[in-house]
């Protein structure tokens, strides 16, 4: 990959990005004022923050975030009863020295109970009682990139620190995610800075080149730019795909505006729901529901985005059917998914998930436009749930209904990424259900929701650690199992 990866040498002047290392003491170089134009001042952006931890077995926390930039410290206001945290956007700005290249950021979170405030884990370093917890970023005002506890292509995503890094997965800990940005004002409002602008891009720092494609390969000048990739050197983003998740670097830039990183993966999924019978028959999910999922998947760094309307396509409403068949799924995904549009670009890019009021089964992944191809078919990039059996199933278990739907979500989302019957086979065993069947006890170690003696019990996948006939779905989910191969490819 071409790009800041490799030196880029430019007018006598070489730069080379600072190594991934935490304990890199910031140089303070003597080259005068990195941009003569402003007087520079970083800000530091908190974008959303979310507990790791159920919070249904513990009160609501209340957050606060403190921010030290270069030692001078800001404090945000407390956010009561609020474990979710969406579209913050609460900044600390500093002035900083115009001819020191890095700036020191470092990030606290905590939770404020009634005996004190408590520093919530958002590092990937193992803790201590006193260490472990915090994050500390090298921003560099010639580049507009940091280094140290997060950075380009780190595991959890630039701009977003988790807690459960540490590979500790204690309650205790208090693991959270935390979305943040760094970055500076510069004259002409593109966010490249003066620096970068006049010796290595040769652009003009007065001109703002926001959505310019200098090297003519699809992608503007501000997208490669962040994700370092030089916006001079043509690049074949529309095959490149980083992190393996199946979108490529033309799809992971579609959908950028909704926190897409193209060296972490991301699965999207588009949802839409059943329309109210007239008895009252309601087929909605609950905020909760959604937040189980997202913190599941979240943890693994694997960034789940559900767009239930918030990324303008899901959250339509489907017409009422007492009872919807095989033959009618087709329809519905052509009408309510590609809007009777096969070019659609979200095909190959979104996931597509029906809760409907009743079918003939619990819940089906399978092709969208071949609702018969259902048993580990490449292309299974559509789910279908029944609201009807859901509720029925958390009466019989005494589970909430919002972990019921969460399982049965999880397990279907396994489906479209190849965990299928037999795919391993502990997977999808109605004889593992019950005791008195011998399947039961030899997948008993197949702690996974799609084990169907764990469906609704456990809202996991399997990491293969409990023993024989376990199966690690964690590293094995297959991102383009969803999308139709290419005969031609």
């Amino acid at each position: 990959m071409s790009g800041f990866f490799s030196e880029i040498a430019i007018k006598n002047i070489n730069y080379t990005p600072i190594k991934n290392d935490r304990n890199v003491i910031p140089n303070k170089c003597a080259e005068g004022d990195f941009d003569p134009l402003v007087d520079i001042e970083v800000t530091v952006n908190i974008i959303s923050i979310r507990t790791l931890v159920d919070h249904n077995t513990h009160d609501s926390p209340d957050f606060f975030v403190k921010v030290l930039i270069n030692s001078e410290e800001f404090l945000s206001p407390l956010w009561l009863d609020s474990p979710y945290l969406y579209n913050i956007n609460w900044t600390a700005t500093a002035n900083v020295p115009d001819d020191i290249e890095y700036v020191d950021v470092i990030i606290e979170l905590y939770k404020k109970t009634t005996r004190g405030e408590n520093l919530c884990d958002i590092s990937k370093e193992q803790n201590t009682k006193t260490e472990g917890f915090t994050a500390e970023m090298f921003y560099n005002i010639k580049t507009d990139h940091w280094t140290g506890d997060d950075f380009v292509g780190d595991s959890s995503g630039y701009g977003r620190l988790n807690g459960y890094d540490d590979g500790r997965f204690d309650e205790c800990e208090q693991d959270c995610e935390l979305w943040f940005n760094i970055d500076q004002n510069e004259y002409d409002g593109d966010h490249i800075p003066y620096w970068t602008e006049v010796y290595v891009y040769r652009t003009d720092p007065t001109f703002n080149n926001t959505g310019d494609d200098l090297d003519r390969d699809g992608l503007p000048i501000e997208w490669e730019h962040k994700w370092m990739y030089s916006p001079i050197m043509w690049d074949d983003h529309a095959r490149l795909d980083p992190d393996n998740d199946s979108l490529t670097n033309a799809e992971e830039y579609r959908v950028s505006s909704w926190g897409s990183d193209p060296y972490r993966r991301d699965i999207y999924i588009e949802i839409d729901i059943m329309a109210e019978g007239p008895l009252g028959q309601n087929s909605s999910i609950s905020a909760h529901t959604k937040e189980l999922l997202r913190t599941v998947f979240d943890r693994r760094n694997i960034v789940f985005h559900l767009d239930d309307g918030c990324m303008g396509g899901g959250g339509e409403i489907l017409p009422f059917d007492r009872k919807t068949i095989r033959d009618e799924l087709k329809t519905l995904y052509n009408t309510y998914f590609l809007h009777n549009d096969s070019e659609n670009w979200r095909i190959g890019i979104f996931r597509y998930a029906m809760i409907i009021h009743e079918f003939t089964a619990s819940g089906m992944a399978y092709v969208g436009d071949h609702p018969w191809l259902y048993w580990h078919a490449q292309g299974s990039n559509t789910f279908v749930i029944s609201a009807k059996t859901m509720q029925k199933t958390s009466i019989k278990s005494i589970k909430p209904i919002d972990y019921v739907f969460a399982c049965a979500m999880m397990h279907e989302t396994g489906h479209m990424m190849s965990i299928d019957f037999m795919f391993p086979i502990g997977c999808d065993m109605k004889r593992s259900i019950h005791p008195r069947n011998l399947a039961f006890w030899l997948f008993g170690n197949y702690k996974s929701c799609m084990n169907y003696r764990y469906v609704y019990a456990i809202l996991d996948y399997s990491d293969g650690s409990h023993g024989l006939f376990d199966h690690d779905d964690w590293s094995n989910l297959d991102f383009s199992f969803f999308e139709k191969k290419n005969v031609n490819s």
